[in-house]
């Protein structure tokens, strides 16, 4: 039962608090970031009026997170700075101009510097949620990604062959879902007959299992017509062979993906778009902000109805100590679903 919200956390303050940051440029995200130790004090000290104060209680992982260290995403970034994109936890202090009511409730957010267990973030830029379920946070980056890149970019409509890769992983996942509710023929990648079981259970049509079976070939064979969309988040062959086999007229290819070493691209021949006037985009979510919310709202509504599954992996692990594990989990391409990492062994209800 939640207990009575109060607007007064003296009691439970911390002295200090972790958070990770970055101390050099590299791809090793292991070997460029470090733990340190931070004052609490000093996040009240510079809490501005329209900025709340977040108790961590879950991070989002992603394979971007490693673009940021490598200096991919801000243009001149010079360390140390803080990491980690994404995380859902609970208010625990609020500036001048945010009602006091609002301490103890829930929200997600994504911004730059999230892997602490304390942080500091503008209100009215993070979604405020019920509860502290995780899954929604598996909505957040994954989930707006998938459904702003399929809808806006891809212009998904009804009865497209859809090809996904990296199906079985945070984005992926969502992806093939919206694809198949939208009323279109799915194909998913992935590495592992467990992957493949996930998906199929998820209604995909065709999951190709690309360490037994030969990509190329399979798409050849049984889809001698052609692909629609591809939402494309492998890169190098993948790319290659998708773009191959967008043979009919203006299909669309959505790319956005990162390697263990780094972000890279993929060299595009323009004449491969002329004859079938195909469309390659890239997508970074950043630059959709303006869509986040309506988007998130009807991501959210087709969870609570029970027609989006979002399948989290934690790999066993917990605590702000384990973030680099689970960025390492992340990239070794074991996971299915969405990687988690829970802060505390059981969120705390409303104070």
């Amino acid at each position: 039962m939640d207990l009575p919200l109060s607007t007064n956390f003296q009691a439970s303050q911390p002295t200090t608090f972790r958070k990770l940051e970055a101390f050099a440029i590299g791809n090793d995200f292991s070997k460029v970031t470090r733990m340190v130790s931070v004052e609490y004090e000093s996040l009240l000290k510079n809490l501005r009026p329209h900025q709340v104060v977040v108790k961590n209680l879950y991070l989002g992982i992603n394979a971007s997170d490693i673009n940021y260290t490598n200096g991919k995403y801000v243009a001149n970034m010079k360390p140390p700075f803080d990491v980690g994109f994404e995380a859902l936890g609970q208010i625990v202090a609020v500036g001048s101009n945010i009602p006091k009511e609002k301490i103890g409730t829930y929200l997600t957010y994504s911004q730059y510097g999230a892997f602490g267990e304390y942080v500091i973030t503008p209100y009215k830029r993070a979604i405020p949620v019920k509860s502290p379920r995780p899954e929604l946070l598996g909505l957040l980056t994954s989930g707006l990604t998938a459904s702003i890149a399929l809808t806006v970019n891809g212009q998904m409509t009804k009865g497209e062959t859809v090809l996904v890769t990296a199906a079985a992983g945070g984005a992926g996942q969502i992806a093939v879902q919206l694809a198949k509710l939208a009323g279109n023929h799915v194909i998913g990648t992935c590495s592992s007959d467990d992957k493949v079981a996930m998906l199929k259970s998820m209604g995909c049509d065709r999951v190709i299992n690309y360490k037994k079976e030969d990509f190329e070939a399979v798409l050849k064979k049984e889809y001698p017509k052609g692909l629609d969309i591809v939402f494309e988040s492998v890169g190098g062959k993948f790319f290659d062979v998708s773009l191959k086999r967008q043979v009919t007229q203006h299909d669309r290819s959505m790319s956005s993906y990162a390697t263990a070493d780094g972000m890279k691209g993929d060299k595009i021949d323009t004449l491969q778009l002329l004859g079938k006037s195909r469309t390659v985009t890239g997508f970074f979510m950043p630059a959709y902000e303006n869509l986040f919310a309506e988007h998130m709202a009807g991501l959210v509504q087709l969870l609570d109805a029970g027609k989006l599954t979002v399948q989290l992996d934690t790999a066993g692990l917990s605590g702000i100590d384990s973030v680099v594990e689970a960025v390492e989990y992340l990239h070794s391409g074991k996971n299915k679903g969405k990687v988690v990492l829970p802060l505390t062994a059981k969120p705390q209800s409303k104070l």
